[in-house]
């Protein structure tokens, strides 16, 4: 397992995390280190959109349906 060490954190970022981690019953490092992991989840997001079949479907088509549907709400 590796071993980060953070430095140049704004006081003001290092309480915000304090209050959430406590919120939650966290330590700080506990609570930044869930955060990261999912954070870090998004290094694999091109090659699973790599991995997906073309469907030939226009993606301003599908957010011109989108818009048009929440228009008329």
């Amino acid at each position: 397992m590796r071993v980060l060490y953070l430095r140049n954190v704004p006081d003001e970022v290092g309480e915000r995390l304090e209050r959430l981690a406590a919120r939650e019953g966290l330590s700080v490092s506990a609570f930044a280190v869930r955060e990261l992991a999912w954070v870090a989840l998004r290094a694999d997001n091109p090659a699973l959109l790599a991995g997906l079949p073309d469907l030939g479907v226009d993606p301003r088509a599908v957010v011109d349906d989108l818009e048009a549907g929440r228009s008329g709400r």
